[in-house]
């Protein structure tokens, strides 16, 4: 089976850049299933700036190219990097769906490294509090995971159009309402409630 590196939904596009991920979460779909919308995401061996660039053509009729994919897209960096300055070029919007750990994977500097290549960063923040995040989230960096994403959301604004913080509608009502404090403290960034994808 060959491997689904850029795939669409509606108008946009995705890219399945790795499946690394620093965290284990309870409620990943990867969980429970080997892909999303009849795409298997697995992959065999993570792609090239240069075949995802190939694959993409001239991206007529795509509104977005979303970096996501089946794990932590920002341990392709260089990749993003390179991909998103194609996008831009051929005047299509750009959004990475991340857990905002990047600055332990990759280092300082990530956020910084981002402005004028992407317009829309969404940060999986999915808990109100350090306990619960890695209750629930397992980073391999422990409890400091979730005081990096939340560093890496105030580097992102300011330098990124859109900061957005995002939890899953399944953590509770009491939960979401913490979650929201948390991004009430983080000027520029909004929060938003999605669905669980099973």
């Amino acid at each position: 089976m060959a491997d689904t590196i850029c795939y669409s939904i509606g108008n946009k596009l995705y890219v399945n850049l790795t499946n690394r991920c620093s965290n284990s979460c309870d409620f990943c779909v990867r969980n429970t299933a080997d892909g999303v919308e009849g795409y298997y995401l697995w992959l065999s061996k993570e792609p090239t700036a240069r075949q995802i660039t190939h694959l993409m053509g001239d991206l007529n009729g795509v509104d977005e190219v979303v970096f996501c994919g089946f794990g932590e897209p920002l341990y392709r960096l260089e990749v993003i990097e390179e991909v998103a300055a194609y996008v831009h070029a051929k005047g299509v919007r750009t959004r990475i769906n991340t857990n905002g750990q990047a600055d332990l994977i990759v280092g300082d500097g990530v956020a910084s490294r981002l402005e004028g290549l992407i317009d829309t960063v969404n940060i999986s923040l999915n808990a109100g509090s350090r306990e619960r995040y890695q209750r629930e989230c397992h980073s391999i960096f422990g409890e400091e995971a979730y005081d990096s994403l939340l560093r890496f959301a105030k580097e992102c604004v300011g330098r990124i159009p859109n900061v957005v913080l995002s939890v899953v509608d399944v953590i509770g009502a009491d939960e979401i309402a913490a979650a929201q404090k948390v991004v009430d403290g983080i000027k520029g960034a909004r929060l938003r409630v999605r669905k669980m994808i099973v």
